[in-house]
């Protein structure tokens, strides 16, 4: 039997997943997800899994679900969480996970509000599925990386909990 404490000395494992119709059909290259992986591995998240979907609400739900299921301790989704006709990915999002982390929603957006007031037009989901934790975060690649700094301090302690760690550790 492996304890909680054996379990998180792993390495841990991320996947990117880009939400975007013109990246997914080569009309506009993907910035983003290369943005972040440096910053992932600066504080000890390997990208384990990448990926660039449509903005369709049940194909990336089904990456989603996919990669929640396949050991994955982290997913970010990029794009989509917009007010505009084709921005789905908080429903996918809400569509997969069995918990809601407000509080990693409202620290992106207060963060984000002292950049730009159409911050406040963010509808970005975090919550968790299974065991792995997923945040949505900005299209616009700078927005990307902002939002990823804003969380990546409890990134490590989250997933702990998330994996059943001792939340007084």
């Amino acid at each position: 039997m492996t304890s909680n404490r054996a379990k998180s000395r792993r390495r841990l494992r991320a996947a990117v997943l880009i939400a975007s119709d013109r990246a997914a059909t080569g009309v506009r290259p993907d910035e983003t997800r290369a943005l972040l992986v440096g910053p992932l591995a600066d504080i000890g998240i390997d990208v384990a899994a990448e990926g660039t979907v449509p903005d369709d609400r049940k194909t990336i739900a089904s990456r989603l679900k996919e990669w929640s299921g396949a050991g994955i301790d982290l997913i970010l989704v990029s794009g989509g969480t917009g007010i505009s006709p084709t921005d789905v990915t908080p429903e996918a999002t809400l569509d997969v996970i069995d918990k809601r982390i407000p509080g990693i929603e409202e620290a992106m957006r207060h963060a984000s509000m002292t950049i730009t007031p159409y911050a406040m037009l963010s509808r970005a989901v975090a919550g968790i599925s299974g065991s792995t934790l997923i945040i949505n975060l900005p299209g616009k690649p700078t927005a990307a990386v902002e939002n990823l700094s804003v969380v990546a301090p409890v990134l490590s302690h989250a997933i702990e909990l998330i994996r059943g760690g001792d939340p007084h550790e």
